[in-house]
């Protein structure tokens, strides 16, 4: 690892956030030393399910494969009424659009492992266990970070340190940073279990109003159910007889001392951090925001943290943004995490509500509403599911195109190559610069008036025709589905694969680098 604390990143926490920041990080260029007060990575299996834009950012990592390996790949959640009917089953609207499985079930501390693994073979990443951050200094240069690691105190600097520490952390307290919102009264019991029968590849939210719970089945007969505790059946901190653990799981199966690997009491919360961002230090995952766990968003969430922040952070040591555009980290990332938040909050109302009348109201509410095929596809398809898209931030709003949203990862043949492959894996890790339809030698007048960031120009080819020079080509509908809305337009595309602008040859829009964030200005033209 260099010795330049100026380049340097320092992660704090290796749970899978801090991982996976650290994963982005290094495959970027950037030195990495990631601190963890644990000596181990955990045995625990909190989080149970990543979705697809989580193994996008994991693919762009370098580790997918590794992830793979440990996931049930899974297809969405089934939810049932109070009598134990299957209501409806939400999916994927577009099944791999993405390129990857739309929501897969997995167990936490494989997870850890694998990331963990493949930290620990990389050149530019450091891994210190056992090493407990006690100080932040932050300075116009970067950050001192105080640590103790087997009994001793150590100090080292760097440029940017990330607080993916969970949600007691330690790196927002020693900002000073509060969080808004609220935590749940309610006391639900969570059993991970192994010797499962459960093969469904998909969730099941129970919404019985006597005992609401879920079920979710993982790999290798392991499998989580989640019970809405009454009064008196316990609280958190306390420990779990074993005989709680057997009644409840009477009715959907027999289990024996030797097959639970965790019987935990939880409340969930629903916060969210004041500030993200304090100078030089920033705040992830669990540090950042908290919510129930009735959207499966809470890991997802603070992977497309870092999915977004990573990018940026070392596009500034290299030079080619401003330091200023790490300050859209939180203003593009914050809407979306409180609106899962309360997302999560209002299905937990509806799904897990104990009021006998309200579950009955909600049952026949749904039993005519879904009739129709309209209404029936808003849920079936999560329609409902907050939008992500970033309005503010990194991004150039155009009147002919949508801009802020993220780009699909059809399966395309790339002419460079002769190769059918992953959109992604044909941009690479950079800026990218598409032509819609449009001709090569508008295509590169636009090159030249964006500049340096674009490490990727290639032509789109449309109506059924093929290009010359670097290309990609509709294989399977995917490409023409994800462009049809820039049919005529180039289209500059974000490392993270949010389109950052669109515009008609010949008319870029106004200050498109200054907004951006580009280091050196784009030179003037067409």
């Amino acid at each position: 690892m260099s010795n330049d604390p100026t380049t340097r990143v320092v992660v704090v926490g290796a749970g899978p956030v801090g991982l996976t920041a650290a994963a982005l990080l290094a495959a970027r260029g950037v030195e990495v030393l990631v601190l963890e007060r644990n000596a181990t990575t955990s045995d625990e299996p909190k989080a149970i399910s990543l979705d697809d834009e989580s193994l996008r950012a994991f693919q762009a990592a370098g580790v997918v494969d590794r992830v793979l390996g440990i996931i049930v790949p899974g297809i969405g959640t089934r939810y049932y009424d109070r009598d134990g009917r299957a209501v409806v089953q939400v999916r994927a609207p577009r099944p791999f659009r993405h390129g990857h499985p739309f929501k897969n079930p997995f167990a936490q501390p494989d997870l850890e492992r694998a990331l963990h693994r493949h930290l620990l073979s990389h050149p530019r990443v450091e891994v210190r266990m056992g090493a407990e951050v006690t100080g932040l200094l932050r300075d116009a240069d970067g950050v001192e970070v105080a640590f103790r690691e087997h009994g001793r105190a150590t100090t080292v600097r760097a440029r940017y340190a990330l607080g993916c520490d969970g949600g007691r952390s330690g790196v927002r307290t020693a900002l000073g940073v509060g969080m808004s919102g609220r935590s749940h009264a309610e006391s639900w019991l969570v059993v991970d279990v192994v010797g499962d029968h459960h093969d469904e590849r998909y969730g099941m939210h129970h919404a019985d109003p006597a005992r609401p719970h879920v079920i979710v089945p993982g790999r290798d007969g392991r499998c989580r159910y989640e019970f809405l505790l009454h009064d008196g059946e316990g609280t958190p901190g306390d420990e779990v007889p074993f005989e709680v653990v057997e009644r409840l799981l009477a009715p959907h199966r027999r289990v024996e001392p030797a097959q639970v690997e965790r019987a935990v009491v939880y409340r969930f919360h629903a916060l969210v951090a004041d500030r993200w961002r304090v100078g030089p230090v920033f705040l992830l995952g669990d540090a950042a925001h908290m919510m129930p766990p009735f959207a499966g968003q809470g890991l997802n969430s603070g992977i497309r943290d870092a999915a977004n922040l990573c990018w940026k952070i070392a596009d500034v040591l290299a030079g080619g943004l401003a330091e200023w555009a790490l300050d859209s980290y939180e203003s593009e990332r914050r809407p979306h995490a409180e609106a899962t938040v309360r997302l999560s909050e209002r299905l937990g109302r509806i799904v897990m509500t104990t009021d006998p009348r309200l579950a009955r109201r909600r049952d026949a509410h749904f039993a005519a509403a879904l009739r129709d095929p309209g209404t029936r596809a808003f849920y079936e398809e999560m329609r409902y599911r907050p939008e992500h898209r970033y309005r503010d931030g990194m991004v150039v709003a155009g009147a002919s195109a949508e801009v802020g949203v993220m780009l699909g990862q059809p399966r395309v043949f790339d002419t460079a190559t002769g190769a059918v492959r992953l959109l992604d894996d044909v941009l690479g890790h950079g800026w990218a610069l598409l032509g819609v339809g449009v001709g090569a030698d508008d295509l590169a007048a636009a090159a030249a008036v964006v500049g340096s960031p674009v490490t990727a120009v290639v032509q789109v080819a449309v109506d059924d025709r093929f290009a010359t020079g670097r290309a990609i080509v509709d294989v399977d509908g995917g490409l023409d589905a994800e462009t049809a809305p820039y049919a005529g337009h180039l289209v500059l595309v974000r490392p993270d694969r949010f389109v950052a602008a669109a515009w008609h040859p010949g008319h870029p829009p106004d200050g498109l680098a200054a907004t951006l964030s580009f280091a050196a200005p784009a030179p003037a033209g067409a």
